[in-house]
């Protein structure tokens, strides 16, 4: 596959991740601010803005907030942005997706780009937000309906679940970094909503309390979240699928198993496949949710080195 190639591939799957991802966190967030005080309200927007690592800004007006994360095209996070990249990207590798791909993710940016703020929000935002995710959950299931599950759709995956491992650590550092402390015991009533907007920012919440109950814990929604193998949010989950995808690569484009990327992913793999959560709370979580970060900052740069900006020299030499 030409790199230029994989290379749209992967970043319109990392649009969409990053639009889905950010158009739950808003979601939420504006649903858990009904009947709450505004310094709980500009509390929770913070938190918002730093699990997406923007800067700062005036949280006490959720109207011009909600208008700068959702609709601002000049902000390169909000959801219209990311929307738009990822057609641009899938525009350019056109002949490379299905046709029903295309009409997907083209009626989603139309959809997202002739709605404004004020078309929402009286009316209630919720039901635009509901169609986003709808609208990129669809076209997720198009992709693997539609697509050859060859190297394309292999890329695709990688961008989707990278993309995925670090919003996931960032949300759970910006929550806990806000919180006085994680606690074994049941939470607080004070912040049981701060708990519960969590697991829903995640998708997790039902999930969650099938597997432990209702009994909201915060040492076992950390767990959940970043160990769980059979939830598709967890950060666990994504570095499964994330080694998978890149073992797949390396066979099929008879690259050597020990690359650089393999190997890192496979690392990131085995650092949550063995560790206890007991260990983690007791070292520090925020300093392993970094390093999650890094590390897949890691794997990033060497998927570029690999098979998007290598030099031609070393691909015919291997």
């Amino acid at each position: 596959m030409l790199s230029r190639v994989a290379d749209n591939l992967y970043w319109m799957s990392r649009y969409l991740e990053r639009a889905e991802h950010t158009t739950r966190l808003i979601d939420v967030t504006l649903n858990l601010l009904l009947d709450q005080s505004v310094r709980t309200a500009e509390h929770r927007w913070a938190v918002a803005l730093a699990s997406m690592n923007l800067p700062p800004m005036d949280t006490s007006d959720a109207y011009q907030v909600t208008q700068r994360l959702t609709f601002d095209v000049k902000n390169k996070s909000s959801i219209v942005s990311s929307i738009n990249a990822a057609r641009e990207n899938a525009r350019q590798v056109r002949e490379q997706i299905s046709s029903e791909m295309w009409e997907q993710l083209n009626r989603l940016y139309l959809q997202a780009r002739n709605t404004g703020i004020n078309d929402i929000w009286n009316s209630g935002p919720h039901a635009f937000f509901r169609q986003v995710k709808e609208g990129i959950h669809l076209f997720q299931g198009i992709t693997d309906s539609t697509m050859s599950h060859g190297e394309g759709w292999r890329f695709i995956q990688i961008g989707r679940f990278i993309e995925r491992a670090r919003a996931m650590a960032s949300l759970l550092d910006a929550h806990f970094a806000s919180l006085s402390g994680v606690q074994t015991a049941t939470v607080d009533t004070g912040d049981y909503l701060e708990w519960v907007g969590l697991l829903k920012s995640c998708t997790a919440f039902e999930a969650y309390c099938k597997v432990y109950t209702a009994d909201l814990r915060a040492e076992s929604i950390t767990e959940f979240l970043l160990l769980n193998a059979d939830f598709p949010h967890s950060i666990r989950f994504s570095a499964d699928m994330l080694q998978a995808g890149l073992s797949a690569i390396a066979e099929t484009t008879q690259t050597h198993k020990s690359s650089r990327a393999n190997r890192l992913a496979g690392r990131l793999r085995a650092s949550l496949s063995f560790a206890q959560i007991e260990e983690i709370m007791e070292n520090g979580l925020h300093v392993y949710l970094e390093d999650i970060q890094r590390q897949c900052g890691q794997i990033h740069e060497s998927i570029y080195q690999n098979y998007i900006t290598y030099q031609i020299e070393s691909a015919l030499a291997s």
